[in-house]
């Protein structure tokens, strides 16, 4: 079996977060294949533990797809901060063609068009992908997980850091499915009254408020935060709210865009002229909203750079939703040149955590030297990007440890999901199946 259909069979998807299907990218030609180890989600370790742990799989999984793809430069980055994760990976890389590339501690470092110009010093075309610079990349538990798919194990768990108000920040590896209620709990528990989850990291995260979401293939981690905390208020705040805040507070002021990482790369990335469209008409929305077009969505406009606490990430967020409602296509400028700016306004993580107001939950969160265990998994038929799974088996059905419990439509882009553990099915709804341990 070839590895792209090793991938396909054991559901590998892009498990730092944006869970693209792994296998359409080994499918890929490129000469440069990057393991994105950056991590730059403030509190988050999971990435850093894969490598401290699983440094040799790493190395393996892209090593595999260097040579599927044609690769001759073979790169691991990782942050220079991460010293056990680097030397880590140095000791895997030796005697083999792949090489360990330090980062400096900013974010968004892990951002792949800020990652593949630090690199390789080619720029991705406006709209495009790695690939379309003869690059590659990977986040490094996903090529830990093509290297087990390589030896015939499919992913049923998941790496994941627990942060935050909790008594021992840790990262754990869980299966697939198990409540982030039970991931906190092995951290020792919250220790405030109020908890609310950061689910993927404070920046770029979703605020969940329901402890009993599961893990899925592209949880990073949670944040644990008391509800008063500044960023979850600023978060949870209803879109209307935060439109009519930018709407009548917004002074133009620029820094918004001056702090953009993808503005300061060359591209025409304006935030504050997006939210120059709250103001307008359907006419001045979509002229405006083209400002928007490529936002990466990283945050710092909205939780780092705006004086006055307004939301120009969020008004990119619907400018890029009307764009697609449009089936709009970038026609702006095609030729990038770097800002002359781009290294001096780089945020360090260290002011990030300042103006989150998280500096006090800034410790390591080494990984547990046990899995973690659950006797019912949650398994979301949408854990991947493309359409949700379709369920492939029934309630009451038994299903062995790493058995295939959905399937993508036929020619549709997804992934396979199995099941975590020998279990019964309990439930097969329309989003999510239900499985209990036998």
């Amino acid at each position: 079996m070839v590895l792209i259909d090793q991938i396909r069979a054991a559901g590998v998807v892009g498990a730092g977060g944006g869970g693209f299907p792994a296998h359409v990218k080994v499918a890929s030609r490129a000469d440069t294949i990057i393991a994105n180890g950056a991590e730059c989600e403030p509190l988050l370790h999971k990435d850093a533990a894969v490598l401290e742990h699983r440094a040799d799989e790493v190395v393996q999984g892209i090593l595999l797809c260097a040579e599927a793809i044609g690769a001759g430069e073979i790169v691991i980055a990782i942050k220079a901060k991460k010293e056990k994760a680097v030397a880590a990976a140095r000791a895997a890389c030796a005697g083999t063609r792949a090489r360990v590339h330090l980062l400096d501690d900013y974010y968004p470092a892990g951002d792949e068009y800020d990652l593949v110009y630090n690199i390789t010093g080619r720029l991705i075309p406006p709209a495009g992908l790695p690939v379309h610079v003869r690059a590659v990349v990977q986040n490094v538990e996903t090529l830990a997980n093509i290297a087990a798919a390589a030896a015939g194990r499919s992913v049923t768990r998941k790496c994941i850091t627990i942060a935050g108000a909790v008594a021992h920040p840790a990262t754990f590896e869980v299966p697939l499915g198990i409540s982030l209620r039970a991931c906190i709990e092995a951290a020792g528990g919250a220790t405030v009254p109020d908890p609310v989850l950061a689910v993927g990291g404070m920046m770029m995260g979703e605020i969940v408020t329901d402890p009993d979401r599961p893990v899925t293939k592209t949880t990073a981690g949670a944040i644990v935060l008391p509800a008063r905390h500044p960023v979850i208020g600023r978060k949870q705040k209803p879109p209307r709210e935060q439109a009519a805040i930018g709407k009548s507070a917004c002074d133009q002021c620029r820094y918004c865009t001056e702090f953009c990482p993808r503005y300061l790369l060359g591209y025409a990335v304006e935030p504050h002229q997006v939210m120059r469209a709250l103001g307008f008409t359907a006419t001045g929305t979509a002229h405006f909203s083209e400002w928007a077009a490529l936002c990466c969505s990283c945050g710092l406009c909205t939780l780092y750079a705006c004086p006055e606490m307004l939301y120009p990430k969020e008004a990119c967020d619907d400018s890029k939703a009307l764009l697609r409602k449009l089936d709009w296509k970038w026609n702006g400028p095609r030729e990038v040149t770097v800002h002359p700016m781009h290294d001096g306004r780089r945020v360090p993580i260290k002011s990030l955590l300042s103006r989150l107001s998280i500096e006090d939950y800034d410790h390591p969160a080494p990984l547990a030297a046990n899995p973690l265990t659950t006797r019912r998994a949650l398994l979301p038929l949408k854990q991947h990007a493309g359409p949700p799974a379709l369920a492939s088996v029934k309630a009451g059905q038994q299903v062995a440890a790493g058995e295939v419990v959905a399937a993508p439509a036929p020619d549709a882009l997804g992934a396979l999901l199995h099941a975590p553990f020998a279990a019964r099915v309990e439930s097969v709804g329309t989003t999510e199946i239900a499985l209990s341990a036998l």
